[in-house]
């Protein structure tokens, strides 16, 4: 039951938030933030004791033998908490900004966290589908209504490369449905099925572009730049922090163990896409003037080098994905928090026009340079265990690969370091001298965010044992 409360407190919860006027969306989404981590939390110890107890099954639509079924494993629950505390985070970090209908803005932001969840959860392929769509539906809606100047145009685009992934994924598993002799939806019926190579060959495609497209991966990722630009920055938050997860939750969980000698085809291919993300990626980052933008093609970077190195198929490299995937989670969101600071204080994203904010906010700097080392993998950061991992599977499973994608380390550190640097060091102008430090609710948020780094860049175990099942579990195909 629990499992099933972590959808429904967020769903319930933004339904009301419809009804609410003043500040009552904002405290109703915090409350039900509070009450999302503490179910969540409460759900990982009972994993360790009574793991059955997550699972629940109800009759939803017997005569296409589809059920209404979740459950957690390691990597569910570790996304579920993820989602869970990463909303929390938005929801502190702007609780003193003001939203025009701001009922309607948190209503849809706590639906779409409900939609999240069930993707993490889903057992049942065309529940995972309808997930998939509902978690996306708030979203356009946020970025079209909320969003910048051209947010139509982009806002069009994003539904286009989403829609198109999702019909192609949706085509997949009605034939799966259709060669399984159980007349089910249900995840173990469609990694039972024995297809031949040549199915798994081109059905592979239909899924993996699914998912290239939402993680992204070169060179389905053109609309993410555009996207994460012009949304409001809390719903590119969302965007970022938890919504690309869902596209390596689908190749771990739908594509690798129903598909796996189409995986193995196609995995060379996989891998040289995603380390050209990497390097592509890297590049733009370190040309860019705009803040989100840099962030942005930051973010592709760092999926590309997850994607490869699930493609893998080596122990470490799963490890490495699972655990980053929290990590990048938590440490993008931080980054995403300041910008957001930054474009409230000075409403601009440009960063030639910034410069020594340290030296008028030494908090906003101290917090800036802890998450941007972490985000490069810094040792004693959360950033760095997960990265290691990840490079190993890729050395294991082919060095030359492992080299050409290490390269995105010293790229990573060049535009880092030299975004630090304009934003935050050297003398500050007409625009950066006025400015006041971090505020009380912006402090906890991004307290929380460095204290999550530095304890699991020191002790990264729970979340290594958390993800452990289901690395043996993926494995096996």
């Amino acid at each position: 039951m629990l499992t099933v409360l972590l959808i429904l407190i967020p769903f319930i919860a933004g339904l009301i938030a419809f009804g609410l006027k003043g500040s009552g969306p904002k405290v109703l989404a915090v409350i039900s933030s509070l009450a999302t981590v503490a179910t969540a939390i409460g759900a990982w110890c009972r994993l360790g004791t009574a793991p059955d107890s997550l699972s629940f099954t109800a009759n939803w639509i017997p005569q296409l033998g589809s059920q209404f079924r979740v459950g957690l494993d390691g990597m569910g629950m570790m996304l579920c908490l993820l989602t869970a505390i990463a909303f929390l985070l938005v929801f502190i970090a702007i609780y003193n900004r003001n939203y025009e209908s701001s009922n309607s803005f948190y209503g849809l932001l706590l639906l779409s966290q409900a939609g999240l969840t069930g993707v993490f959860t889903a057992y049942d392929a065309l529940q995972f589908y309808i997930f998939w769509e509902l978690a996306l539906i708030p979203v356009y809606f946020l970025c079209s209504l909320w969003g910048g100047d051209k947010r139509i145009a982009v806002t069009f685009k994003f539904f286009v490369y989403t829609f198109l992934g999702s019909l192609l994924m949706l085509v997949g598993i009605i034939y799966l449905y259709t060669q399984n002799p159980d007349h089910s939806f249900s995840w173990e019926s469609f990694t039972n099925l024995h297809l031949g190579a040549d199915q798994q060959n081109w059905l592979f495609w239909l899924f993996f572009v699914a998912f290239a497209i939402k993680m992204p991966v070169f060179p389905f990722h053109t609309w993410q730049p555009d996207t994460y630009e012009q949304s409001p920055t809390p719903v590119t938050m969302i965007l970022s922090g938890i919504m690309v997860k869902m596209g390596l939750f689908g190749v771990i969980r739908w594509l690798v163990p129903v598909l796996p000698e189409g995986v193995h085809m196609w995995a060379d291919v996989a891998i040289v896409l995603s380390i050209i993300g990497i390097i592509y990626a890297s590049c733009i980052a370190m040309v860019q003037s705009d803040l989100k933008r840099l962030i942005a093609y930051s973010s592709i970077a760092h999926i590309g080098l997850m994607s490869a190195a699930i493609f893998s198929h080596t122990e470490q490299g799963m490890q490495g994905v699972l655990l980053q995937m929290f990590n990048h989670g938590i440490n993008i969101i931080g980054l995403w928090i300041i910008v957001e600071i930054i474009q409230q204080r000075f409403n601009i994203k440009n960063m030639d026009e910034l410069g020594g904010i340290a030296q008028k906010a030494p908090r906003m700097a101290i917090f800036l340079v802890i998450i941007s080392l972490a985000n490069i993998g810094l040792p004693l950061t959360n950033g760095f265990v997960g990265e290691f991992l990840m490079f190993s599977g890729l050395f294991q499973y082919n060095h030359w690969f492992m080299a050409v994608a290490g390269l995105g380390i010293i790229l990573a550190a060049v535009y880092t370091l030299n975004m630090i640097q304009k934003v935050m060091f050297g003398n500050a102008n007409a625009l950066t001298e006025t400015t006041t430090d971090l505020q009380p609710a912006e402090v906890l948020a991004l307290s929380l965010v460095v204290a999550i780094i530095l304890i699991l860049g020191v002790y990264p175990k729970p979340i290594l044992d958390l993800v452990s099942n289901t690395t043996a579990v993926v494995l096996k195909f």
